[in-house]
């Protein structure tokens, strides 16, 4: 070790230029970092469709999910399965656990899916697999509106799509509102009739017109000649002029009895912006991408774009990820500059000058050796690890003070700088690497945090891990090598004392002399720390709750309506809306629901925040928006707030899973009948089948043979009334896709009156009236049956009003549920908040005994005495009871995920100062002094680094506690700024907590030093009064 430190300082100018390379690459790292507000979180999943035209949803059930279900079990890293079988489909999605590898799941997913295929009936349609990745939001949405036809808004935000995807770091562009183009062939029922035309018929004659037939090669004394017949429709002039039949001297053709147009496919819905029709662009980037430039060149692309059109196309960015991405970084950045400033200002008060530049060379070249790392590892620069950065401010200057602090101390006693330094980086080696690696024990159990939380918090212990690593480098290498070229002079005849006020030397004497008394009344204090919290009530949280950019008004009504009748409620939720003050962006959309909706979803409406300076609290403008639309006629109105963080959703998540469908459903309705007798909860929506009427063509087939006519030409002639009848592909010029040719019938005659009248053509050209041999018969639908790994249940999700906790309801909800226990077949599983938190507690308190059992490894390689070992790890201790008053002093509830992760930050931080200050009693008794003199003058040459410590972390994050941001370019402070609100819970319970511990174990450590002599003096002296009794009797 003195020949490692050795070598640096003889070679003092390479270490200079080291630092110098460090600056400039962690600068250019620093640019170079991708950058984002929140962590790209890797969970992969796939979806499974299969279709079966006609298949009722519990023959789906049986005949198509579960076939897939078998076989998808047995994937590698399957974390949970879902699938929902309605009319003429099924679906299964397989969620995987997270940093699954995609690619090699998606190959295990095919393998799995062709091995279920024998199983599927045989006129299913061939299963399609597609990737879901939730990382993959979209960074930018753009919407395109204005006084033009919708064909040209669909043309237009086609031909963006296709410049946008050609951006580097652009995954794909999805367009909301975009509906696929067909030709309509619209023919009238009764010139179909008239002219005796049988829709099978006419399909035969289009399909046979409409194929190039490669007639093979001749060969010929010229050489070999290829013949082709070229019958592929190139336009819809060729298509109108098709004959579809003929006679001695006429041929009647499509443009005779039909009108052939261009169009889109029935809407499925509409969407609007501030009330004008509009087509949505969402652009979501690839992984590792920067955020900013890209979001900057894809609105560069849409603004050049439009410029160049001469419509009257206009673009409104509802949703900019990059602004959201620059305010957290600008506000963060200036909460680490503010953490950097006050830690400065205290070693410059402190310490003096020129120390204080030590300190300041060690913070930049620890960031900057931090930033290396993370960028050659790929990570990007995101709120977690701005946040780590704060918080490792105030620890990575502890290594340096210690070091700085006993060069001073050498220097008042007149050894020349150099050899100042390096007996201070020489004599404090071993206790500052093992301070340093019993804060890296803490922080390195959690890389390995399961779940989309560790994906999420994975960030924070991997920038302090290469941070406070790079800080080591700076204490022991760095600062004493420039410290011997630029530090102090030394002092001559100077005696220094130790820097501690009167009244701590005063209680120290106290605590020293009576040890029990002192350890007693600090364990009183943490009693009543606990005391004090639990009777303030605040409670248990999973994540803190941050200030929204946007919140979803969802409108659900139960029943059967079309996609017309479903915009019409939309639109009157819109209208009663009106767009409150805060809201600048309302977005609306009616559509079916997709698979994390309730069954029951209409539609709905997404309110964009203005900038939350400029606005009233999200939690007011939102309880405004309920009441605006609460008397919507026809709809269940609830209000979806954006959740900021990991997990997402509505925060109580409850599966009903059983087997019969009925009392499944009876189940839900108990449940929510419990849950509005407890109050508290709102937005609830539940996944129960919605009622519904399906018409049942019940046919005569012995009546209908009599008349030739089959039924597969009724399925045909009733598709007319319907989605219409595919004759065959058209491939326009001025687009890549084919296009279906629809045949159908005049919109006026596609209705149920025209369906109870509808005639049939016979193998005779005759048309017989349908309701000679069928009839048409109302039934109940049924609904849609999902399945949870291989069971069916019903699940019901809701919100709770706001300030009370959803832990708290949960467990009000459970003990209500006790008392009238549902069906023995029927089981209620709580997900959610609830599981999160339980999944959370379990990892955390793993994490927590596998760190204090590598500290333990540590501190008894450093100290080799179980006693002292012990003695550090009371700062644990001790501390837990300062995180409890810090989180009652700011009336925060304890936060699994945030408290949770600073109590084990807490533990690694404590032991330090603890570390430290044994060493210091260590080497005094060496010398030969007291237990009492070594405990008394360690106290008080370790107060002052203690103290400063202490206080520079405490401040660093102390305008995180109180959630103010300092704007330094407009010299503005912010209070409750969202970038704040992330890290108040755990900037609270780390500075209450080590506040708490720091003044204790000033006084619990030197004092439980010397109780632990006295113990082993005491058993010492008993055991040698016992040799010598059983010596003197043995004698006699």
């Amino acid at each position: 070790m003195q020949n490692f430190i050795n070598a640096f300082f003889s070679r003092p100018y390479a270490v200079l230029l080291a630092l110098i390379i460090i600056a400039l690459f962690g600068t250019s790292s620093f640019i170079q970092m991708p950058k984002e507000a929140t962590p790209d979180i890797d969970i992969p999943m796939t979806y499974i469709s299969v279709g079966y035209e006609g298949i009722s949803p519990t023959d789906a059930e049986k005949l198509l999910a579960k076939p897939l279900e078998k076989h998808l079990r047995t994937i590698a890293g399957l974390d949970k399965m879902t699938s929902a079988s309605a009319e003429g489909y099924s679906s299964v999605t397989l969620e995987f656990n997270a940093g699954e590898n995609i690619d090699l799941i998606l190959d295990d997913v095919r393998e799995a899916v062709d091995a279920a295929k024998p199983d599927l009936p045989n006129d299913a349609d061939e299963p399609k697999i597609f990737e879901i990745n939730i990382s993959m939001f979209p960074i930018l949405t753009a919407a395109l509106y204005g006084p033009v036809p919708y064909s040209f808004l669909v043309k237009s935000a086609r031909e963006l799509k296709d410049e946008l995807e050609s951006l580097p770091g652009v995954l794909e562009v999805d367009i909301g509102g975009d509906r696929e183009e067909i030709i309509e062939i619209i023919i009238d029922a009764s010139s179909m009739e008239a002219y005796g035309l049988s829709p099978n018929n006419i399909l035969r004659i289009v399909s046979s017109n409409s194929q190039l037939v490669t007639a093979g090669s001749m060969e010929q004394s010229g050489g070999n000649l290829l013949l082709k017949v070229p019958a592929v429709v190139e336009t819809i002039e060729e298509l109108s002029n098709m004959p579809i039949k003929a006679g001695k001297d006429t041929s009647i053709k499509f443009s005779d009895i039909a009108t052939i147009r261009r169009t889109f496919k029935d809407p499925q819905g509409y969407s609007r912006v501030n009330g004008e029709s509009t087509v949505v662009l969402e652009v979501k980037k690839r992984i590792g991408s920067n955020l900013i430039e890209l979001s900057d060149s894809a609105k560069l692309t849409i603004e050049k774009y439009l410029k160049n059109q001469n419509q009257d196309i206009k673009a409104s960015f509802l949703h900019d990820e990059s602004k959201n991405v620059k305010d957290i970084l600008s506000e963060l950045g200036n909460n680490v500059i503010a953490a950097v400033l006050i830690v400065m200002i205290m070693i410059l008060a402190t310490l003096g000058f020129r120390n204080a530049v030590l300190v300041g060379i060690a913070i930049p070249g620890s960031f900057l050796l931090g930033f290396i790392i993370l960028n050659m590892l790929g990570i990007t620069l995101n709120i977690i690890v701005l946040f780590s950065l704060i918080l490792v401010a105030g620890l990575l200057v502890d290594a340096v003070i210690v070091t700085t602090e006993y060069a001073d101390t050498r220097l008042a006693k007149g050894i020349n700088k150099f050899q100042a330094y390096k007996d201070g980086a020489s004599r404090m080696f071993w206790p500052i690497t093992s301070s340093t690696a019993t804060t890296l024990m803490v922080f390195l159990p959690l890389l390995f945090w399961p779940g989309i939380v560790g994906q999420f918090m994975k960030y924070l212990p991997i920038t302090m891990i290469f941070v406070l690593s790079s800080s080591l480098l700076m204490a022991l290498i760095f600062v004493p090598v420039i410290g011997s070229l630029v530090g102090k002079k030394p002092r001559k005849n100077y005696y220094s004392k130790p820097a501690a006020p009167k009244l701590y030397r005063t209680i120290l004497k106290f605590a020293i002399k009576r040890p029990t008394t002192v350890m007693f009344l600090i364990f009183t204090v943490i009693g009543i720390s606990f005391y004090t919290y639990y009777q303030a009530g605040l409670g248990v949280s999973f994540f803190p709750d941050i200030e929204p950019e946007k919140a979803k008004v969802q409108i659900s009504s139960r029943g059967d309506f079309s996609s017309l009748e479903k915009d019409k409620i939309v639109l009157s939720a819109e209208q009663a809306l009106q767009k409150p003050n805060g809201v600048n962006i309302i977005y609306a959309r009616s559509k079916k629901p997709e698979n994390n909706e309730p069954r029951d979803s209409i539609g709905n409406i997404t309110t964009f925040f203005s900038n939350w300076q400029d606005r009233e609290p999200a939690s007011v403008i939102i309880e405004k928006m309920r009441n605006l639309v609460k008397d919507v006629p026809g709809a269940k109105i609830n209000v979806i707030v954006d959740q900021e963080g990991p997990g997402g959703g509505k925060p109580i998540d409850i599966d009903v899973v059983g087997s019969d469908l009925e009392k499944l459903s009876q189940a839900v309705q108990n449940i929510l009948g419990k849950m509005d007798e407890i109050g508290g909860f709102i937005d609830i929506t539940d996944s129960r089948p919605l009622p519904g009427t399906e018409w049942m063509l019940i046919t005569d087939r012995q009546a209908a043979n009599q008349y030739g006519v089959s039924v597969t030409t009724i399925g045909t002639m009733i598709k007319l009334l319907t989605k219409g009848v595919k004759l065959s592909d058209y491939r326009p010029d001025d687009i890549d896709d084919e296009l279906d040719i629809l045949l159908r019938f005049k919109n006026s005659q596609r209705n149920l009156a025209r369906l109870e009248d509808l005639k049939i053509p016979s193998e005779k050209g005759e048309y017989i009236p349908m309701n000679i041999f069928a009839k048409l018969e109302p039934k109940p639908k049924n609904g849609e049956v999902q399945r949870v790994d291989g069971n069916r249940f019903m699940s019901i999700n809701a919100d709770v009003k706001e300030g009370l906790l959803p832990a708290k309801l949960i467990e009000e909800l459970k003990l209500e549920l006790e008392k009238s226990p549902p069906d023995e077949d029927i089981t209620i599983e709580f997900g959610g908040e609830d599981e999160d938190i339980a999944e959370t507690q379990a990892f955390l308190g793993q994490a927590f005994g596998l760190s204090l059992l590598l500290m333990i490894m540590i501190l008894m390689i450093q100290f080799n005495s179980f006693w002292q070992t012990f003695v550090t790890m009371s700062a644990i201790i001790l501390s837990i009871g300062g995180v409890l008053l810090g989180l009652w002093v700011t009336g925060r509830p304890f936060g699994i995920v945030m408290s949770g992760l600073g109590i084990i930050a807490l533990a690694g931080i404590v032991v330090n100062n603890n570390i430290v200050l044994i060493d210091t009693y260590n080497e005094i008794r060496k010398r030969g002094y007291s237990a009492p003199h070594a405990a008394f003058r360690s106290g008080l040459l370790r107060f002052r680094p203690v103290m400063l410590t202490a206080i520079t972390t405490i401040l660093g994050l102390l305008p995180m506690v109180f959630e103010l941001t300092i704007k330094f370019a407009d010299r503005d402070v912010l209070v409750g700024a969202p970038s704040s609100q992330w890290w108040a819970q755990l900037s609270s319970t780390i500075a209450g907590g080590l506040t708490f511990a720091t003044i204790l174990t000033l006084l619990a450590t030197p004092a439980l030093l010397v109780f632990g002599y006295g113990c082993s003096e005491f058993f010492k002296s008993f055991s040698e009064k016992l040799k010598l009794n059983l010596a003197s009797n043995s004698f006699k």
